[in-house]
C-alpha cells in the first residue's frame, strides 16, 4: 500500500448488527437462473462435482455470460479489483466510498471489491482506513445494500498489514524483527500474537458476512503480515512459523481454516498470494506455487488472484508504468523535497508498462492449479479479457482503468469500447491522501 510506505518516509524526513446472509432478501446480482448459460467458475470445495479443469479443447466462455463464484452467483467475470480509496478518514464508511462502489456496480463489473479493511487496528497500513470495530458495522451493511440495489455482488478485502505503515497508534510487527526502509523497527510477533490476529480475521470475516457480503478477499501479498510469513527475506523464524515452506504457510493456513469456519458457506472466500516479492531474497515463483497448491488443499479458497511486489520495499513493481515521483515531491513540505530526490530511485523504481503484465507468471499458477484463478496486473482491453479467459483463467480483475472509467465494461458489454483510456501515468497513486480517483479528470481533491 503506498499510503503506508509515503506516510513512513514522510516521518523519516521529519527525523522522527444485520441480518445474516441467510436471514436477508436475495439481491438482483444473485438472482441468475442456473440454467445452461450460468456456468461455474471452477472448482468449489463446497461443491465438487463443479471442478471442470481446463481443457484446451472446450472453447473459452463468454466473459459476460453469468457464472459462478463458489455460493455466489456473479453477471459476469470481470471484478473490480481492490484499490485502497482513502475515504474512511473516521475509519468507517463514508458516503464517498459507497458512492464510489456504487459506480463501479453500475459501470457493469460483476463484483466490486472494497479496499481494504484492516484486522485491527495495529493491522491498519495508511489513514483513511476501515478497521473491524462495532461501529464499522452499519456503514459495511449500507454500502452492501447500494451495490446489491445496483446488481452487483460485494467483497472486501480483509488483512493485517504488519510492518507496513507507521501510523502513530501502530505496533509495527513481521515474522521477525528487523527494520523498514526507513529504518523503523519492526518486532517479531509472539506466537500469542499470531493467535491473536488469527482470531481477527476470522472476527472480520464474522462482520463482513453478517453485513451481507458476498466474498471476503484474503490479503497474504503485497508485503503484509501474511505475506512476510510466506517470504524468506523477511521470515526468519526457527520455530514452527519458520523454516520449510509448509512452516511458513502455517500462519496462512490457519487463518484460512478460521475464516471458512467463520463464514459457514455463506459468502465466497478467496485469497491474493504474490508470485514473487520482487525484492532480493524474497518469494520467488516456484515456492510460490507449493503454497498456492497448499492453500488449494485446504479445501476452504474460491477462487486465488494473483499478484506480485509490495508495499514495504518495491511499490512501482505491481504497478508499472510511470513512477510519480513528481507528484509525490510536491505534496511533501519544501524543507523535505530534496531528501525525497535522492531516495525516489529506490522507493519508487521504474517499471515499464505492458497490457496484462503479470500474464507471463499467472499462466504457471493457472497450470499447477484445479483452482479458479483471477488474473490482475494492467488488464485494460477487451482483447486481454478474452485472451485470459481462452487461456482458462477463472475471471480478470480490473483496477486502474475502472477508477478512469467506472463504466467502462458495460461498454464493452455493448461494443461501444474495446479499450479502456487509462494512461498508466500511476498518478491515482498519490491521491489516496484525497480519495482515490484518476486525476486527470478529477483533479479536486473530494470532500469529507
Amino acid at each position: 500500500m503506498v499510503g503506508g510506505l509515503f506516510g513512513r518516509l514522510q516521518r523519516r524526513l521529519k527525523g522522527g448488527g444485520l441480518l445474516s446472509r441467510r436471514g436477508r432478501s436475495t439481491h438482483p446480482g444473485q438472482q441468475l437462473q442456473r440454467d445452461s448459460k450460468t456456468r461455474p467458475c471452477g472448482r468449489s470445495h463446497r461443491t465438487s462435482a463443479r471442478l471442470a479443469t481446463y481443457d484446451p479443447s472446450v472453447p473459452p466462455v463468454d466473459p459476460f455470460a453469468p457464472c459462478e463464484l463458489g455460493p455466489v452467483q456473479l453477471s459476469n467475470r470481470i471484478l473490480k479489483a481492490a484499490t485502497f480509496e482513502g475515504m474512511s478518514p473516521k475509519n468507517v464508511v463514508s458516503p464517498q466510498l459507497i458512492d464510489f462502489h456504487r459506480r463501479m456496480a453500475a459501470g457493469g463489473v460483476a463484483m466490486t471489491t472494497v479496499s481494504y479493511i484492516a484486522v485491527s487496528r495495529d493491522g491498519m497500513g495508511a489513514p483513511a482506513e476501515i478497521y473491524v470495530h462495532e461501529e464499522a458495522a452499519d456503514g459495511l451493511g449500507a454500502i452492501v445494500t447500494a451495490v446489491h440495489g445496483e446488481g452487483a455482488a460485494i467483497a472486501a478485502q480483509l488483512g493485517h498489514a504488519g510492518a507496513v505503515g507507521e501510523l502513530p497508534h501502530k505496533r509495527a510487527v513481521g515474522p521477525s524483527k528487523g527494520r523498514t526502509i526507513t529504518g523503523a523497527r519492526v518486532a517479531a510477533i509472539s506466537t500469542g500474537g499470531i493467535d491473536e490476529v488469527v482470531a481477527q480475521f476470522a472476527a472480520g470475516a464474522r462482520m463482513l458476512r453478517d453485513a451481507g457480503f458476498d466474498a471476503v478477499e484474503l490479503h497474504f501479498g503485497h508485503h503484509y503480515l501474511v505475506s512476510s510469513f510466506l517470504s524468506p527475506r523477511w521470515n526468519k523464524r526457527r520455530d514452527e512459523y519458520g523454516g520449510t515452506v509448509a512452516n511458513r504457510a502455517r500462519l496462512a493456513v490457519r487463518i484460512l481454516r478460521e475464516v471458512g469456519d467463520a463464514v459457514a458457506g455463506q459468502m465466497a472466500v478467496t485469497a491474493k498470494l504474490n508470485m514473487v516479492d520482487g525484492v532480493h531474497g524474497g518469494l520467488g515463483i516456484a515456492e510460490s506455487i507449493e503454497f498456492a497448491r497448499i492453500f488449494e488443499h485446504v479445501g476452504v479458497l474460491d477462487a486465488i488472484e494473483l499478484t506480485a511486489g509490495g508495499s514495504r520495499a518495491n511499490q512501482m513493481y505491481m504497478f508499472r508504468g510511470d513512477a510519480p515521483r513528481k507528484e509525490f515531491e510536491e505534496v511533501l513540505p519544501s524543507s523535505q523535497r530534496l531528501a525525497f530526490r535522492a531516495l525516489a530511485p529506490v522507493l519508487f523504481r521504474r517499471y515499464p508498462f505492458e497490457e496484462a503484465y503479470f500474464l507471463p507468471m499467472a499462466r504457471r499458477f493457472r497450470q499447477q492449479l484445479s483452482l479458479p484463478v483471477i488474473l490482475l496486473g494492467g488488464i485494460n482491453t477487451l482483447a486481454s479479457i478474452n485472451q485470459a479467459m481462452a487461456e482458462g483463467f477463472g475471471f480478470v480483475a480490473m483496477g486502474r482503468a475502472l477508477l478512469r472509467e467506472p463504466d467502462l465494461i458495460a461498454r464493452m458489454r455493448d461494443g461501444s469500447a474495446d479499450q479502456g483510456t487509462c494512461t498508466h501515468c500511476n498518478k491515482c497513486m498519490v491521491s489516496i491522501y484525497s480519495g482515490t480517483r484518476c486525476v486527470l479528470d478529477h483533479p479536486e481533491p473530494l470532500t469529507f
